[in-house]
């Protein structure tokens, strides 16, 4: 049973997109500690500023590549949720060194801190893009196939990472493999902006979003809250099968690229009619793209009792609502 009145957490990445929001539900619990690291590279301080001049929150601006902070961070650290990460596939296969710096590099440098730290739980942000060329549908966690990008690569080199991290020292994880998270504060500003708030911002600019390939493509999209759930539900299991695992993060439904796009259009079209005469331009598919990604979240609900509570289209109703005012 956690403590949250004796718990101190740190969470890096935590001014970004999905580490803002686990950082607003453990201020919303009266956590004793919020230690948020970001360097600003991707994550923004707007979506923190709120929770500057809490007493239990304190922002350090550092990068998880310099060693000597990620030893000061987890210092007196109870859980570590680890969500920096440079993301994007094809950031990736322009940039492979910076990606492998930061992901593999950046991720060791915080590995070590955490054991030379005593963190009790280290929970970090994974990728369903380890899954590579593999055709199995639903993604089960213990069959994946080829990495198909330096971005998948440096992910699945976590996984394993945390494993002999795990088996060598006695480090506790649990890696989760998100499924294209989606959700309020998402960039859509970005070159390699996630296809959500891309659309989004397309449809509410009245310009034509573009979709790479016929739209056949699928994914399993999930709503940010779905996603803190999973954080805190690895944070507290006491089942001993439950731990050293990694577990798909997601919906377990399937959604084209194409559907996804026409539900956009009709939930904005409620609040603009115009973008019903918006047309939708297809161009063609992007390397290192995955076909179709539905995971499979039975082990998820067999050890940590997970059960999402948001679908693609009640999640996308409240973060449209959060785009309409923000883009």
């Amino acid at each position: 049973m956690v403590d949250y009145k004796k718990t101190r957490v740190l969470i890096t990445g935590g001014a970004g997109f999905i580490g803002s929001h686990l950082c607003d539900y453990f201020i919303s619990k009266n956590i004793k500690e919020i230690i948020c690291l970001d360097n600003l590279s991707t994550g923004k301080k707007q979506n923190i500023v709120h929770l500057i001049g809490k007493e239990n929150f304190k922002f350090i601006n550092g990068d998880i590549r310099d060693s000597s902070v990620c030893q000061l961070v987890c210092k007196n650290i109870d859980y570590v949720f680890h969500q920096a990460a440079l993301g994007s596939v094809p950031r990736s296969l322009e940039d492979p060194y910076t990606t492998n710096d930061v992901n593999t590099t950046g991720f060791l440098n915080m590995l070590i801190a955490s054991r030379d730290n005593n963190v009790s739980r280290f929970i970090f942000a994974a990728s369903s893009s380890t899954y590579g060329d593999s055709k199995t549908l639903p993604k089960i966690e213990e069959k994946i196939g080829s990495p198909l990008s330096p971005y998948a690569l440096t992910k699945y080199v976590n996984e394993l990472y945390a494993k002999i991290f795990s088996e060598n020292y006695g480090l506790e994880y649990i890696g989760l493999r998100y499924f294209n998270v989606f959700g309020e504060r998402q960039d859509s500003t970005s070159t390699y902006a996630a296809v959500i708030p891309n659309f989004a911002s397309k449809f509410l600019k009245n310009e034509s979003p573009i979709i790479n390939g016929d739209g056949s493509f699928s994914r399993d999209f999930t709503y940010v809250d779905n996603v803190v759930e999973m954080n805190i539900l690895a944070m507290k299991s006491t089942d001993p099968n439950s731990i050293n695992q990694i577990y798909n993060t997601a919906c377990g439904d399937r959604t084209s690229i194409l559907e996804l796009a026409t539900i956009i259009k009709k939930q904005l079209s409620l609040i603009d009619i115009n973008i019903k005469n918006i047309p939708i331009v297809f161009t063609k598919t992007r390397k290192g793209d995955i076909p179709h990604s539905l995971a499979s979240i039975e082990k998820a609900k067999k050890f940590l009792n997970y059960s999402p509570k948001y679908r693609i289209e009640k999640g996308l109703k409240k973060c449209l609502n959060w785009y309409k005012d923000n883009l």
